[in-house]
Formats: C-alpha cells, sequence, structure tokens
C-alpha cells in the first residue's frame, strides 16, 4: 500500500472525527447553542408550546455520567451514560429507561424526545410516561432530530468510510425512507412540520450543502440542492412557512423549498458564541475579535427585523429561547430578557445557579438552569 494511500485514510478518519465532535457539540451543548442551548443551542427551540408551571425548585437525576437535559412539556428529561430518565414538575420520577450510552444526547419537539449515543447505535423515542421506539442501528450515529408530529431522523456514517444514511422513521417508529449519499459526509437531517419534506445537511469538498427531497415516501434524487461553497453550515431548521433556517459560522440566513438563499444577518466580523430560536424569534451571541468575552448579544425575527442588540463583557455559558424571551447563562449567573433584550428581574438570588453549564427555557419567566448532577427552577419577577 502506497504512502499517498494511507495519508488519504488517515485524513479520512480524522475528518470523521471532527464532524463527530462539530456533532456532539451542536447537539448536546445546546440543540440546534443553536443548539440550540448550546456550546451552541441548537436545538434549544424545540420546546412544547403547552407548557406548564414548574413547581419542583431542583431536580435529581441518576442517568450516569455525560448527562444531557431537554425540557418537554411539563417534564425535564435527562440522558447520560446509564439511559433516560423524565421527572413531572414536581420532581417526580414519570420514566426510567436503562440502557448504555457513551455519548448521549438528545433533541426535543412537543412533549417527546429521541436519546442517541452519538459514534454508538442505541436510539430510544420517548414521551413523559413511556419508551414508544426502541432501535440499535447498524451505523454509528452522528446526529439525530424529531418533529412536532412525532416522526424523527436519524444520520449514520455507513460501511466505515465517509458515506453517509439517513433514516426517517414515522410516529410509529416504522422506516419510511432512507437516503444515502455516495460522497460528503452528512451532519444532519431534518423534517419539514408535515412530514413530507426532509432536508439533509452535508459536507462537500468545496463547503456545505443542504439536500431537499419533496415527496419523502418516493426513492428519488435530491429535487433540489443548496450549495454554500467556501463556508460551513452548523444547523438547519425548519420554519413554519416550509422554508429552512440556517445556520453557518459566518451568517444566519433563510433557504426557500426552491433553493434560494436570502442571508438574514451576516457577522463575519465577528466570531459566533451561540444562538437560540423559538417559532420566528432568534437570537445570537456574538464574540468581538480580540481578547476576553466582550461581544453583543442580538434578537431579530425570520424576516431579519433586528428587535435588539446589547454589549456584554461577561461570559456567556449557555442561552435559551421561548416565545419571545431570551434566558441567558452567564459566567456571574442568569439574565432574563424580553425581546428587545430589556434584563427582567430574577425571584432569587443567582447563587443558586453556581456551577450550572447550561439553561433550558421552561416559560417566559420560569428557566431551568441544569449542571452534570443536578438542575435547579429559577424564576423572574412575573411583574
Amino acid at each position: 500500500m502506497s504512502g499517498n494511500d494511507n495519508t488519504k485514510k488517515k485524513t479520512r478518519r480524522l475528518l470523521f472525527l471532527l464532524i463527530l465532535v462539530i456533532a456532539f457539540v451542536l447537539i448536546t451543548a445546546a440543540a440546534i447553542y443553536l443548539i440550540f442551548g448550546s456550546g451552541f443551542s441548537q436545538l434549544t427551540g424545540l420546546f412544547s408550546s403547552r407548557t406548564t408551571s414548574i413547581t419542583a425548585n431542583e431536580f435529581s437525576f441518576e442517568v450516569g455520567r455525560d448527562r444531557s437535559f431537554s425540557h418537554m412539556g411539563g417534564s425535564l428529561a435527562a440522558v447520560g451514560t446509564l439511559g433516560v430518565q423524565v421527572l413531572d414538575a414536581a420532581g417526580r420520577e414519570t420514566l426510567r429507561d436503562s440502557f448504555r450510552m457513551s455519548q448521549p444526547a438528545i433533541a426535543s419537539s412537543a412533549g417527546r424526545s429521541i436519546a442517541f449515543d452519538i459514534g454508538g447505535s442505541s436510539v430510544r423515542v420517548f414521551n413523559e410516561e413511556q419508551i414508544t421506539t426502541s432501535i440499535e442501528t447498524e451505523g454509528a450515529i452522528v446526529s439525530a432530530s424529531i418533529n412536532r408530529n412525532g416522526w424523527f431522523c436519524v444520520v449514520t456514517q455507513e460501511g466505515g468510510g465517509l458515506r453517509g444514511s439517513t433514516s426517517v422513521y414515522n410516529n410509529l417508529g416504522a422506516v419510511v425512507y432512507r437516503v444515502n449519499l455516495g460522497s460528503g459526509f452528512i451532519l444532519s437531517a431534518q423534517l419539514s412540520h408535515d412530514n413530507r419534506s426532509l432536508a439533509v445537511l452535508n459536507l462537500t469538498d468545496t463547503g456545505s450543502r443542504i439536500n431537499f427531497y419533496h415527496g419523502i415516501d418516493e426513492d428519488k434524487d435530491p429535487d433540489v440542492l443548496f450549495d454554500f461553497r467556501g463556508g460551513l453550515i452548523i444547523d438547519i431548521m425548519y420554519l413554519s412557512n416550509g422554508d429552512i433556517l440556517a445556520v453557518s459560522t459566518d451568517s444566519l440566513f433563510i433557504v426557500s423549498r426552491a433553493g434560494d438563499g436570502k442571508t438574514l444577518y451576516s457577522f463575519a466580523d465577528n466570531r459566533l458564541g451561540g444562538y437560540a430560536r423559538y417559532n420566528d424569534f432568534i437570537a445570537l451571541h456574538l464574540y468581538d475579535h480580540g481578547i476576553g468575552f466582550r461581544g453583543r448579544l442580538i434578537t431579530l425575527l425570520s424576516d431579519g427585523t433586528i428587535l435588539g442588540e446589547i454589549v456584554t463583557d461577561r461570559e456567556v455559558i449557555s442561552m435559551s429561547a421561548i416565545d419571545r424571551t431570551l434566558i441567558v447563562l452567564k459566567s456571574d449567573g442568569l439574565v432574563f430578557y424580553n425581546e428587545i433584550l430589556e434584563e427582567l428581574p430574577l425571584s432569587v438570588n443567582n447563587n443558586h445557579v453556581a456551577g450550572a453549564t447550561r439553561v433550558l427555557a421552561a416559560s417566559n419567566n420560569v428557566a431551568i438552569a441544569t449542571s452534570d448532577n443536578s438542575a435547579v427552577v429559577i424564576r423572574a419577577n412575573a411583574g
């Protein structure tokens, strides 16, 4: 075997490991933060609209190490190396399923969650009370997502190379469609709210690409391709009108069903610290290029309307959005903001969030600050 072949194989292995790391950060440090709350928090915009009052002051979980959390309806779900667990608003356990994971991750939507093992094979789909689907994949899992109807996508790496596969399952756990890309590593996949369109994000030799499949009950090539040359798209999310909201390392933009791109906000002169989304409400955290944590928080709508912008000089650990409220976990405590980034007063001392690594929005005045061992409820003053 030639030295050139060995070099190519090493390069492929390094690329695969890099993509797994990127996927892991996007999903577990929060959703697509944004993913949510991230870390990125990408995935943090997938909160149920039927939020209920959180009454417990602290939640304690027994799911092993490397925990990730998600708010689902009126409950809080946690995944770890030993499985999944769900506690209701009073802190009572409603579900526990024990199984092994090495790099646990979770995504949620409309009271349902999908737990999966990045680099492994285990997938569990569940609601607040029961496991509805249990799957062991053949390939190594890269990412997974679930839509508001309970349909879900699982992206795997197949055949020991860089060939990616996306499997779409209905709410009963049956495979309804599968996409295999001959080239280009698949990073993530999202299913539209009506279950009829699939968007697959993959890396190419020249940048990133979104592959659109309209009518996913048919086995066919992509209907539309959107190439983002020279750049890296790190997250995609369906909007209610069927368009895709895409987050890259230097811009936020919309891609239509026809494959047309429109820039919402460009931040090429800044470094993306994180983002959060809820419906049409989007928040960005941008670092200034330089020393320290100086940067900006920006809120805007999916039509590009800027709502608010403020300067911050504290480290932003995590952020999450619900309705038009932004909740930010900083190095010196938790802050609630309204849509124009006016700070809302807290009802408790910020000492309660010491050691927290992520924040989840439960309602416009209730947040859940989580660490690897527990989760604490923090409220803003309702008035």
